[in-house]
């Protein structure tokens, strides 16, 4: 089974068939389900993608979420503080915020071991590095 992490970008693309980015991210996970996927997410780019998607859009990403489309990680309020100062450095490092939903999957890429991760923030993921220096994989 592979695992991947989906940012709130894709997870819109995938419901919103007006997306610029709909064909590629349908595309990509019917092609990554071939050989089994999991993708795994937090509550905030879960909460990130209803906020901006249309009804009645919204709705049926919530229902695939709660069907299992993607596994959802919780965090402790605790891990706030390790959000909160990885949105700093990254502020104050690349002077581009991070925000609370990428911050999130990093702590989830972090606790897991997962880097591969469908997103269109490309930008973003591609300057974030991983304890130990490791880089995300973006697909």
């Amino acid at each position: 089974m592979r695992n991947c992490l989906i940012d709130s970008g894709p997870l819109i693309a995938l419901f919103a068939i007006d997306d610029d980015h709909h064909a590629r991210f349908d595309t990509l996970v019917k092609e990554l389900s071939v050989g089994g996927l999991r993708l795994i997410s937090t509550w905030p780019c879960i909460v990130e993608a209803s906020y901006l998607l249309d009804m009645p859009h919204r709705f049926e990403m919530l229902r695939w979420v709660e069907l299992g489309g993607v596994t959802l990680y919780p965090f402790e309020a605790a891990h706030l503080a390790d959000f909160v100062r990885w949105m700093r450095r990254c502020s104050e490092a690349h002077k581009r915020e991070m925000d609370l939903a990428d911050a999130s999957l990093y702590w989830l890429a972090a606790e897991t071991g997962v880097t591969e991760i469908l997103t269109v923030d490309v930008t973003d993921f591609s300057r974030y590095r991983l304890p130990g220096g490791k880089s995300f994989t973006l697909l």
